[in-house]
């Protein structure tokens, strides 16, 4: 289980499912997953597509003969990770085997990734999914990077789940209509294109015969859903949302990636008119000083932020909300900076990810001037996630003594006395945990108890399996 905590963005997911049995011939996979959950998406239909061809995972990478790594372009530090995670691969391979690099980074540095390791097998763009099995059969070495900057599975393609069985991620997009000035999504995965509601609906099913019980939907912005055939503001989400609670069941839907312009009252309605959507939303902030906003090119201002964060905890009062920060945003004064710092304090949000500003070549913001010294950045961001840490532990601490319906999914990494699981309000990788320290009466993982809450940390809870009256 990876955490994103405020200070830091772990993103590698190692995705090796099953316990393999040794078949001659060379077959054996190994995955590695960088980036975002749209990312794994595609890893996990690579996978599938392999699984199909006869393909078998492998739970080392030492003993693979295949490497694939599913790399993320979206900033340096990505970037770096990438390349790093190549470097790795190449140390601990066996002799002979095949590395397939795929994803953001080859459709938009590839050119970086080839002087690096210019020995590399294979090279597979973003938006070329379906070519993993070429990839892997290609006698030669290869580079197949097509004008198809991103994957929305579109037919019968299959996919094998890398998480855990009762949860799975559901893309309902991919590109991006937004223009950010900071950010080069737009360019490397390409405009908007919403996957039919049939096709998410089938997909759904399909999950949900699986096991699977909190589908996660996930887009660059969920709330541009259909924009791109004729929906207005947040109308498809809504539309998207009234056909999944059509479904029958017992079910978790969970919302990631909602920008606050999209956050609507009719949205929040139904929100609150179904316990089955989660009341929890990833809502990507940024900034709230008007003039950074508008030099941002966000599509909002402060006072439309405060407004929608008001309504959200006036009508869902349970509600989580994640968001995102920028702190070093060129021209961003020491006086705008503290007027976040104030914000947070004045509108304590749950959870935070502080990210310093990164200089993308390519993007609007890269060749603005007054760009902010790495030191100033680091200060900030420092001083932002300090002030954050004790607002999220007051915030935790407001739990204390409630009873709430928890997935418990394993034993705690450092004890098998204790236990881990999720509310409602914590997302799976990048949130805290509940930890169990009374953990009598489980009898299942990927199963929801009453867990009875009776202390807080800095960023998870703690507490036993609430004893039945």
């Amino acid at each position: 289980m990876l955490k994103m905590y405020p200070e830091e963005t772990p993103t590698k997911k190692t995705i090796n499912k099953g316990s393999p049995t040794f078949r001659h011939g060379g077959n054996k996979l190994y995955f590695i997953s960088l980036g975002c959950p749209r990312n794994r998406v595609d890893t996990e239909v690579m996978l599938g597509i392999l699984l199909k061809a006869g393909y078998e995972p492998s739970e080392s990478l030492e003993e693979a003969d295949y490497l694939v790594i599913n790399t993320c372009g979206f900033l340096e530090a990505a970037r770096e990770e990438s390349l790093q995670t190549i470097g790795e691969m190449y140390a601990e391979r066996k002799e002979g085997a095949k590395i397939i690099v795929t994803g953001c980074m080859v459709q938009s540095h590839g050119h970086e990734i080839q002087k690096h390791f210019p020995d590399i097998d294979y090279l597979l763009g973003s938006g070329d999914v379906e070519g993993i099995l070429r990839a892997i059969e290609s006698k030669k070495q290869g580079i197949e990077v097509t004008s198809a900057r991103s994957y929305l599975e579109a037919g019968e393609v299959p996919r094998t789940l890398s998480t855990p069985s009762h949860y799975a991620y559901l893309k309902i997009a991919e590109g991006c209509k937004k223009r950010c000035a900071y950010c080069i999504i737009p360019k490397i995965k390409g405009p908007l294109r919403s996957k039919s509601l049939d096709r998410i609906v089938k997909e759904f099913r399909t999950l949900r015969a699986q096991g699977v019980h909190e589908i996660i939907l996930i887009a660059q912005d969920l709330g541009d859903w259909g924009k791109d055939q004729g929906y207005k503001r947040s109308e498809g989400l809504i539309k998207v949302l009234e056909t999944l609670l059509q479904e029958e069941g017992d079910f978790w839907l969970r919302l990631l990636y909602l920008y606050p312009d999209e956050i609507t009252p009719s949205l929040i309605q139904l929100m609150k008119s179904d316990p089955r959507i989660c009341p929890y939303l990833d809502m990507p902030i940024q900034h709230v000083n008007n003039e950074m906003l508008k030099a941002m090119h966000r599509a909002t201002s402060k006072e439309a932020i405060i407004h929608s964060l008001e309504l959200l905890r006036m009508e869902i009062p349970d509600i989580t909300i994640r968001t995102s920060f920028i702190v070093g945003f060129p021209g961003e004064t020491d006086k705008q900076f503290q007027e976040l710092l104030e914000f947070v304090e004045k509108y304590p949000i749950d959870n935070v990810g502080i990210f310093q500003y990164s200089r993308e070549p390519g993007s609007y913001a890269a060749d603005l001037p007054d760009q902010i010294p790495e030191v100033v950045k680091a200060k900030r961001q420092k001083k932002l996630a300090k002030v954050q840490k004790k607002i999220s532990k007051r915030l935790l601490s407001q739990k204390v003594g409630q009873t709430l319906e928890v997935v418990v999914e394993g034993y705690h990494p450092e004890s098998p006395l204790l236990m881990v699981g999720r509310h409602r309000g914590q997302c799976p990788e990048i949130d805290g945990e509940v930890i169990l320290n009374d953990s009598s009466g489980v009898d299942c993982f990927g199963k929801r108890y009453q867990v009875k809450i009776t202390e807080a940390l800095d960023y998870d809870l703690v507490g036993g399996i609430a004893q039945k009256e």
